[in-house]
């Protein structure tokens, strides 16, 4: 019923004037008018209030389209809004035809043509206007497919009509059917109170006629009674039956023409009159099959139904004339002819050849009927064919004998599609989830058409099981009374199919009926999530125990029954049905965050928020299951809430693994969302201990099935891919500045190679991110990172220091030799000295201006400047990241490990390194930059012609350049390393001088006067005279030598040697270390070699056979 209806009144204009005059309104007329409101307050009185009547329709007529479109837009006028609407054909029990409309509301039905009204209620959602059993006159709109196979060329309202005129045909000598002591049935289908009274004569309360106080088969199904009133459906006392006014009308007006005078009251239904009703059959079709059979066996009442083939008897008595017009009758004609050959030729109980003559010409006789009617007159060839095909056919036997019982309607599957048919109008026309309080009466008498259609109990029980089945599925699931009622019938369904006596054809009908229920219900257990909540887990609970039970009969009791599909599972069923369903809610929450299109072609943080809230949702819908069907489903699983969680963990799992392998996630929301996939299983995990209280294992088998997701291991894995990851990154770094790197410095301000704050950007970017990280960072996981970094610090290190090495720089030591007061340059030197002057000499030897005194750095010397730069750049920025690190609250500590430097490998290479390219920038400052004023030109040629002090005034211009080049906290090391190469080039001038050089023990104030100048240059520089000092130790050493005489030399130079190679043996010549010590042989041995006097010459002669040293003064 529509609730909350205005109080309007629409009047469509009929055709013909309506008998009623108080609804003679026109559409066009204003509906607020005077004589609107007076038919307004008029249809309250006999109608009720607060509703909007729609009146029209009279017999035989339709509302005119253009009357629709008017009253349509009436009523939005009156509504105030857009109303939808919607128009199609009915077909009114008087068999006329009917326009309904729908205007956002529900409809009542015509009723006998007279009037046609709707109820209307702005407040509903618009629907489709619904006939009684509507769902049954045409093609199901549920998922429930038939068990039985469909008849060709009949379609279910065909059928229904056929199944009626069986009923009444086997029931046509019981009351209420023409034959005598009819009894009558009150119908509760409508709840409307009789206005009249009972009628003197009729049945009523006070004798209990026709009265259905209890129900027999209701009690045993489960059903509940209807306990409406009596009177609640009724007809006239007299004469024929007509439709009432409307279905809901109630008092009609006393003085309207149209209702007739008060005293024709109406009686209640006869339960023939209710069948009809149920069947939707028309009172003109009624009549029509009455006349047949009152002609068909006039003189044989006593007739046996099962000897009569009706449709044939129906073709034989009934005429064209007959019908409102030729092509009902041939509609007509054409469904009794079909049915003859469903039940005849298509579908024979006893089987048929082919070939049989019969056959074809019936197949003849019936295609001759597709365009237009056969003659069945009498004198009618074509009828007379028909006839004798017809019962030919019919009147067949097994063994060929002769038979009582004639064969038309009696085959599989037609017999019981009109049976179902037949059960199918035990069900309320207005309520069709109920079931008449008259189903004992109407069940026996649709007993009664066991014999005409080969219907025994076995088939009856299973017919009856499936049309409860099919009424439950098709009015929408909402009885669950409907569903409890099936599983009644079926307890005796499994009986009978454990009975010896089963026909074929019941076989074939079990196992198919059963089948299709099973499946339907199976489709909705494998997914009960979506098809079952908190207020309908009744429904589950009646459909669990129904399933089991006809899979039960299913696999013991029909031998032709194969197991497929979803049936192939041959363990817990229940256990079959959570895991399925629980995986397909997965994947519709992972269909609907479309997180397989994400999880493969998405951004990682993308995919990461998505599983971090899909793990959110998962345990709701974990919480769902518990709360809400495990309870239910413990009763045939002992861990249902366990296994729903471990097929829930499975799914994610899947999920996760997906999301781990299919590209490099980001560290931070990898972690975080295996840190919530972690407190997702262990919700799951606490799930399945907590439901496994009560296993006899403890649910350690369901427990094993959980590969856990290992979180901590996964973590510590992506920590480690994510640091490799750094790793070659930082790797690309350190090639890219080998290939690219100039060694010119930043900007004035920063004179530091570019490459070395990029690896400086690196570590701390790499550093930063890591301990971005939420979760407590283990100090095994942070040293990992920690030597990955170190590992690309170290090789640009490397990179950076591969300058080459400080014996790369400095010249071959000469081979020793001996002086001679006769040699070459002795001569050369006298000659000299006779045609030029000192002065001009030294100008010869030094080579050129001694005024030029810019600075000779060379640019390779200034690139290793930079080099050393960027090792002290690097030096100040590993310091202070250690320090950061050293202090971060990130780091979780081992309580016993000391504090220490985590970068200390680093930064020991690098002091190793700056170490290195300070020596190696000062020995090719001096000996290779400086070789011209340093090395090249000292002393050659005499000491007091090449002084030191032109050197030193270059050396003082190279060292104001390194400290103009050179960083201010490198500059020390670097000064130092020159102070040192300068100290190594001075004592190989005075020891490995070569031809061009030699000394004398006179030469030694003015040596070491220029050595001290040298040293005053460098304190200058450093300003730390002790630090001089002591490099000068080892050159002050060997200027002692110079100052000894060749006698105290030559003594020294024994007492040392024969230290080393003992008493009474040849001295040989001293290996070269290039170790310069006071106390070295090899070095006092130099000092003999450079002595230019005639005791060291024959000393050296007579020792060693020591060859005289050449020339090699310059070419002047």
């Amino acid at each position: 019923m529509v609730r909350n209806r205005l109080p309007y009144l629409v009047t469509l204009n009929p055709p013909s004037t309506p008998q009623h005059t108080l609804l003679k309104w026109s559409t066009g007329h204003p509906i607020p008018s005077v004589a609107a409101s007076k038919a307004s307050s008029q249809l309250d009185l006999i109608q009720g209030k607060r509703r909007i009547w729609f009146c029209g329709a009279y017999q035989g007529y339709g509302f005119h389209e253009d009357g629709l479109k008017a009253g349509i837009n009436a009523a939005n006028g009156l509504l105030r809004t857009k109303v939808q609407y919607y128009v199609n054909q009915c077909i009114s029990p008087a068999g006329f035809f009917t326009t309904q409309i729908s205007l956002a509301g529900n409809s009542t039905p015509p009723a006998m043509g007279r009037d046609f009204r709707i109820s209307v209620s702005h407040q509903s959602a618009p629907s489709s206007p619904r006939t009684p059993n509507s769902h049954r006159s045409s093609t199901p709109t549920h998922d429930l497919s038939s068990p039985f196979s469909g008849i060709e060329g009949l379609e279910r309202d065909e059928l229904r009509e056929a199944a009626y005129e069986v009923f009444f045909t086997a029931c046509r000598s019981s009351p209420g059917f023409g034959g005598r002591n009819a009894l009558s049935y009150y119908n509760s289908s409508i709840d409307t109170a009789d206005p009249y009274g009972a009628c003197p004569g009729s049945p009523g309360k006070h004798n209990g006629v026709g009265m259905a106080v209890t129900s027999r088969v209701k009690r045993a199904l489960g059903l509940k009674m209807l306990k409406r009133s009596p009177a609640s459906r009724r007809t006239n006392s007299c004469g024929a039956v007509p439709m009432p006014t409307s279905p809901g009308s109630s008092t009609p007006d006393p003085s309207s023409p149209r209702f007739g005078p008060v005293s024709r009251t109406r009686r209640p239904l006869t339960s023939a009159e209710i069948m009809r009703q149920q069947m939707k059959v028309s009172e003109q079709s009624d009549n029509r099959l009455r006349k047949t059979l009152m002609r068909t066996l006039v003189g044989q009442m006593g007739r046996r139904a099962e000897t009569i083939i009706l449709p044939l008897e129906l073709l034989r008595h009934l005429k064209p004339s007959e019908f409102s017009d030729a092509d009902e009758y041939h509609t007509w004609q054409r469904r009794q002819l079909k049915i003859l050959e469903a039940g005849l030729v298509l579908h024979p109980s006893i089987p048929l050849d082919k070939m049989d003559a019969f056959a074809i010409k019936f197949k003849e006789i019936l295609d001759s009927s597709d365009q237009k009617a056969i003659d069945t007159g009498k004198n009618s060839v074509t009828m007379r064919a028909l006839c004798n095909c017809v019962v030919s056919l019919a009147w067949r036997s097994p063994n060929g004998g002769s038979t009582d019982v004639c064969h038309w309607a009696d085959g599989y599957p037609l017999n019981v599609h009109i049976y179902t048919s037949l059960l199918a109008s035990i069900f309320d026309s207005k309520e069709e989830t109920m079931v008449l309080d008259e189903v004992d009466e109407l069940i026996e008498l649709i007993k009664k058409t066991w014999s005409t259609l080969g219907i025994n109990r076995y088939v009856h029980n299973l017919s009856f099981t499936w049309v409860l089945f099919e009424q439950f599925v098709a009015t929408g699931q909402v009885e669950p009374d409907l569903l409890a009622a099936s599983y009644a019938m079926l307890t005796e369904v499994a009986s009978d199919a454990k009975k010896s006596d089963r026909d074929p054809y019941y076989l074939r009908m079990l196992a198919q009926a059963l089948n299709s229920m099973n499946m339907w219900m199976e489709s909705r257990l494998l997914n009960y999530h979506d098809n079952f909540n908190r207020e309908t887990i009744g429904l589950m609970e009646n459909m669990l125990p129904l399933l089991f039970s006809l899979n039960k009969i299913l696999e013991e009791d029909v031998p032709t029954y194969v197991v497929s599909g979803a049936n192939e599972f041959t363990g817990n069923r229940v256990d079959y049905y959570i895991r399925s369903s629980l995986k397909n809610a997965f994947d519709k929450m992972v269909e609907n965050e479309d997180a397989t299109e994400l999880m493969s072609n998405g951004e990682a943080r993308e995919a990461s928020e998505l599983l971090m809230k899909l793990a959110g949702k998962i345990e709701e819908l974990a919480m769902k299951e518990k709360d809400t069907f495990s309870p239910l489903l413990k009763r045939w699983h002992p861990i249902a809430a366990g296994v729903a969680a471990v097929t829930l963990h499975t799914c994610y799992g899947g999920l996760l693994k997906q999301y781990l392998t299919g590209r490099s996630p980001l560290l931070n929301e990898t972690v975080m969302v295996m840190q919530r996939a972690g407190k997702l299983e262990k919700s799951l995990v606490q799930l399945v201990v907590e439901d496994a209280v009560e296993c006899e294992d403890g649910g350690k088998a369901i427990v094993k099935e959980m590969v856990l997701y290992e979180v901590d291991t996964i973590i510590y894995k992506q920590m480690k891919q994510w640091i490799q990851d750094r790793l070659s990154k930082g790797k690309e770094h350190v090639l890219r500045a080998k290939q690219t790197e100039t060694w010119n410095p930043k900007s004035k301000h920063e004179p530091h190679a570019y490459s070395a704050v990029e690896v400086v950007s690196f570590a701390k970017e790499a550093l930063e991110n890591f301990f971005d990280i939420s979760i407590t960072i283990t100090e095994t996981s942070f040293h990992y990172l920690i030597d990955a970094l170190q590992t690309v610090l170290r090789e640009y290190i490397a990179f950076v220091a591969s300058c080459g090495t400080k014996q790369g720089c400095m010249p071959t030591l000469p081979p020793l030799t001996r002086c001679s007061r006769d040699s070459k340059f002795a001569k050369l030197w006298k000659r000299a000295a006779c045609s030029v002057g000192v002065e001009d000499l030294n100008q010869i030897l030094s080579g050129g201006d001694r005024s030029h005194h810019r600075p000779t750095t060379s640019r390779g010397t200034q690139r290793l400047y930079i080099r050393l730069n960027t090792l002290h750049y690097l030096v100040s920025q590993l310091q202070s990241l250690d320090k950061s690190v050293s202090m971060s609250p990130k780091v979780h500590r081992s309580t016993n490990r000391k504090p220490s430097s985590y970068l200390e490998p680093s930064l020991s290479m690098l002091r190793i390194a700056c170490q290195h390219v300070s020596e190696v920038a000062a020995y090719r400052l001096i000996f290779i930059d400086s070789n011209s004023v340093l090395h090249g030109n000292l002393y050659v040629g005499g000491v007091g012609n090449m002084r030191i002090n032109s050197a030193l005034r270059v050396l003082k211009q190279n060292l104001t350049l390194l400290c103009a080049i050179v960083s201010e906290r490198g500059q020390p090391m670097a000064l130092k390393e020159v102070m040192r190469a300068c100290f190594e080039l001075f004592m190989r001038v005075l020891l490995a001088g070569g031809n061009n050089r030699m000394f004398c023990q006179l030469d030694h104030p003015a040596i070491e006067e220029d050595f001290e100048l040298l040293k005053s240059l460098f304190c200058t520089f450093l300003s730390a005279d002790d630090m001089v000092e002591r490099e000068s130790e080892v050159v002050q050493g060997v200027l002692a030598l110079m100052g000894q005489s060749t006698e105290q030399l030559i003594e020294d130079f024994n007492s040392v040697a024969t230290e080393s190679c003992g008493e009474g043996h040849k001295i040989p010549i001293p290996p070269t270390t290039a170790n310069w010590s006071r106390s070295d042989a090899n070095t006092i041995l130099r000092v003999l070699c450079a002595r230019k006097d005639r005791a060291a010459n024959h000393f050296l002669k007579k020792t060693f056979h020591m060859a005289k040293r050449g020339t090699g003064v310059r070419a002047i």
